[in-house]
């Protein structure tokens, strides 16, 4: 078995006994990026000289029994939003100068390099990460790992098409309506979004405190160690929360005694029936494990009218400095389009939506511990294309109405593979949890994957 296939708590187990050295991890997954990329675009740059270069950093610093922080000599990719030194961050945009100096690294990135992590590249995303898809101007479609006819899901579609063909263990995503979930849902592979402020970011996003970032991995174990790393605060950032308390080391509880609520529809999400049978065995996985689980809806209508305010004027504010819009995402323009139609008024009418779903949630956590959902109605459709043949609506948002809410309310919100339609399509459930609760989100989801394991089950495409 190639080192690519190893997890990262794996790949640190096997360096500090000195089976492995990060030089050999390292170019194993190289490999795997050059043998795999091709099929589903995952990466639009690989540094492999640079990559190289730490890896073997890291080795001599395993040598000398001093390792640096919790991730050293693990391959890791960053998403093609986030700043980083020495590479350009392009945003999936023609209208960005990729000659120009890049020296800085945006938090998530530095807290990275701090723990020893090895970057192997820059992963795909839509323009600006604006849609629940990936293809953009610069980087085309990028693909899903199961059937390289359907998409990956997005915006954080080339991080989770990467992690589950081991193109490196670990992703760092951005989700701002779901961008880590939907790819992990549709890629089968583990994703959490933060509570909002837990992970620093800067830039500031135009779509302003909807923008989360977080880990995207193979296990829950990963996510849980991937998370402490990049919640390191970051002066920088005016809205991030105080530090955080480390989760990873916090796990193993279980979920006995936990009050879960179940709502396979949030009251009104038509589901795949195939969706809807995964999920609902899933969660009988945690009445077994002695949770008390009961069937029921948080209690609010479809805030789509309000986040697509928020995102579209957000979608407004980013293109408002491009020199040109010729060689722009023509979806892109369109809610730039309507985004520059919303009033003052608007935005304001939707930040009340927003703060009164807040307060729903707020008084449904008095009595759950967590809200169990499937991550998305569907399984993965059509590649580039932004709604499955078809489909009612034309815009993402119609097809991902169990992401985008707990993104307005700033809750933890985790996806977790748990099972496969007929088709071999991954299937995921969202578990989230109380504003702060990150560590009894990660726990339910860690007790779900040691109950019902997932990663011995590979793409087809590892095995051609």
């Amino acid at each position: 078995m190639s080192t690519a296939d190893l997890t990262a708590t794996e790949l640190l187990a096997a360096y500090r006994s000195g089976e492995l050295s990060p030089v050999q991890a390292c170019e194993d997954t190289l490999a795997r990026i050059e043998q795999l990329n091709p099929a589903v675009n995952a990466y639009l740059l690989v540094d492999g000289e640079r990559a190289l270069a730490q890896a073997a950093e890291s080795a001599a610093r395993w040598r000398k029994g001093e390792p640096r922080g919790l991730l050293d000599g693990v391959p890791t990719s960053i998403k093609d939003i986030l700043l980083t030194d020495g590479w350009p961050t392009l945003r999936g945009s023609k209208t960005i100068d990729p000659g120009q100096e890049w020296k800085v690294d945006a938090p998530a990135v530095a807290r990275l390099r701090e723990h020893g992590a090895v970057l192997v590249g820059k992963t795909t995303t839509p323009e600006l990460g604006w849609k629940g898809v990936t293809d953009s101007p610069v980087s085309g479609v990028t693909t899903n790992p199961w059937d390289p006819a359907k998409t990956a899901g997005g915006s954080s579609g080339g991080a989770a098409a990467a992690v589950a063909l081991g193109m490196g263990p670990l992703a760092v995503g951005t989700d701002g309506g779901g961008s880590v979930r939907i790819p992990a849902g549709f890629s089968g592979v583990f994703a959490h979004k933060p509570t909002y402020g837990r992970v620093p970011l800067f830039p500031a996003s135009a779509f302003g405190t909807l923008a989360h970032v977080g880990p995207i991995t193979r296990t829950v174990t990963d996510g849980a160690l991937m998370l402490d790393v990049l919640s390191g605060a970051d002066a920088r950032d005016w809205s991030a929360g105080p530090p955080a308390e480390p989760v990873a080391k916090r796990l193993a509880d279980g979920v006995a005694g936990m009050r879960i609520a179940f709502s396979p529809t949030l009251g009104y999400v038509r589901v795949n029936p195939e969706v809807a049978a995964a999920v609902a065995a899933a969660v009988r996985v945690f009445r077994e494990l002695g949770a008390q689980v009961d069937e029921v809806d948080p209690g609010f209508t479809d805030p789509v009218d309000a986040f697509e305010t928020l995102w579209f004027s957000g979608a407004a504010a980013s293109v408002a400095a491009f020199p040109a819009t010729s060689d722009v995402d023509p979806g892109l323009m369109e809610i730039v389009e309507q985004g520059r139609g919303y009033s003052a008024l608007d935005y304001l009418a939707a930040t009340s939506t927003r703060m009164e779903l807040g307060r729903i949630m707020g008084e449904f956590h008095r009595r759950y511990d967590l809200l169990v959902t499937p991550t998305l109605p569907i399984p993965a459709f059509e590649a580039g294309v932004e709604v499955p043949a078809g489909w009612s609506r034309n815009r993402w948002t119609s097809w991902t109405p169990f992401t985008y809410p707990f993104n307005m309310t700033q809750q933890p919100a985790a996806s977790v593979p748990c099972g496969f339609t007929a088709a071999g399509l991954p299937i995921g459930m969202q578990v989230v949890g109380p504003r702060h609760a990150d560590a009894r989100v990660l726990t339910a989801c860690l007790a779900f994957e040691t109950a019902r394991p997932w990663t011995h089950k590979k793409p087809p495409l590892l095995a051609t």
